[in-house]
């Protein structure tokens, strides 16, 4: 079992308030007596107590549930920390109390009656305390146990959307190619061109669940290519992608859903078509894409948020990112609709 220092240091708190806690309950019980020999004896026994059994656990083999020995060798460790510290601390703490006359008048009790009078209290004592530190490894580790557990749903759940995402894209490419080659056989062709393309760095995204935003935008490119071929001088569009932005890590496929509703319900219906401009810049701690359309804007067609591709985009940026993925839809001017997406540059 790994030796973790700061998780020590933090049960060694936990064992010295527990045992001033103690102390506390000695002196409610007979207030009459000083408050100092009680205080140095919960303190000399616990930590003691403390130090035999939590350092003493790593001599053995533990548990991966709990960081503890398991069956008997556990029970042992802890009932000879308990029996040696009631023994070494008791007398540790009688040296000190005589030495520094913590007692003070008509307290002085035998080294006997000492021990004695601890031995209850350390027993009760130290099995509740065992059984805390027990309790809070067991909860640690079924608390990691939840979360690679969430982690686990989280990258299915994703693998699910993109497997929702890639064949509704296809399923619209193949409807228009199949609709262009009868009217256009050459411009079919070229479209088909540009198909294999697309699909041939949508391969070699889908061996990841995230790439650099460069990939994004290369990706991107061919898209609107395609589109371009079947639309004509009807479509035109712009990508800006800083240089310094161009190797962030973002999930695949996220920008695309987006440009193609923005085609699809925004510059399509129009018959002159319209602009479509796909840009990201840093804004303090996130990154920020904006999709910016001059189609017939969000009141007019069914891009009101609640689309497949919109849907799903909302729902990865929840899963990777949690409150700090966000997409916003709004009205842009002088018409078209602007869909921006925020994230933060970190990984998730």
């Amino acid at each position: 079992m790994r030796f973790d220092p700061v998780a020590k240091l933090q049960n060694l708190l936990h064992g010295a308030a527990f045992s001033l806690a103690v102390a506390a309950v000695l002196v409610a019980f007979n207030p009459e007596q000083p408050y100092a020999p009680p205080l140095v004896f919960s303190l000399c026994i616990g930590l003691l107590i403390w130090a035999i059994v939590d350092l003493g656990r790593h001599a053995f083999p533990s548990a991966r549930e709990t960081g503890w020995p398991p069956g008997l060798t556990g029970l042992l460790l802890v009932a000879g920390g308990i029996a040696a510290g009631l023994v070494l601390g008791s007398t540790l703490a009688d040296l000190v109390c005589r030495t520094w006359d913590l007692y003070g008048p008509g307290h002085l009790p035998t080294r006997g009656h000492a021990l004695r009078s601890s031995a209850l209290i350390t027993l009760v004592a130290g099995v509740t305390g065992s059984y805390y530190f027990y309790s809070r490894s067991r909860g640690a580790w079924l608390e990691r146990q939840m979360r690679e557990s969430r982690r686990q749903a989280d990258d299915a759940r994703l693998k699910l959307l993109e497997t929702q995402l890639e064949p509704h894209m296809l399923f619209n490419t193949l409807a228009n190619l199949r609709a262009l080659i009868a009217v256009d056989p050459p411009r079919a062709q070229q479209m088909l061109d540009h198909m294999i393309a697309y699909l041939r760095s949508t391969l070699d995204a889908s061996r990841a669940t995230t790439h650099p935003l460069q990939a994004e935008f290369d990706r991107l490119r061919d898209y609107l290519e395609l589109m371009a071929v079947r639309m004509g001088a009807r479509l035109s569009y712009r990508l800006q992608l800083p240089p310094e932005l161009a190797q962030r890590a973002v999930p695949t496929l996220l920008l695309q859903p987006l440009v193609e509703n923005a085609i699809r319900h925004g510059l399509e219906p129009q018959v002159a078509g319209g602009r479509l401009d796909v840009s990201a810049r840093q804004d303090g701690d996130d990154l920020v894409l904006d999709v910016l359309d001059t189609g017939a804007g969000p009141g007019a067609s069914s891009a009101t948020g609640s689309g497949f591709g919109l849907a799903q985009v909302r729902e990865r940026l929840a899963t990777l990112y949690g409150p700090a993925g966000r997409l916003s839809l709004e009205a842009a001017q002088p018409q078209g609709t602007r869909v921006s997406i925020r994230l933060p540059l970190t990984a998730p």
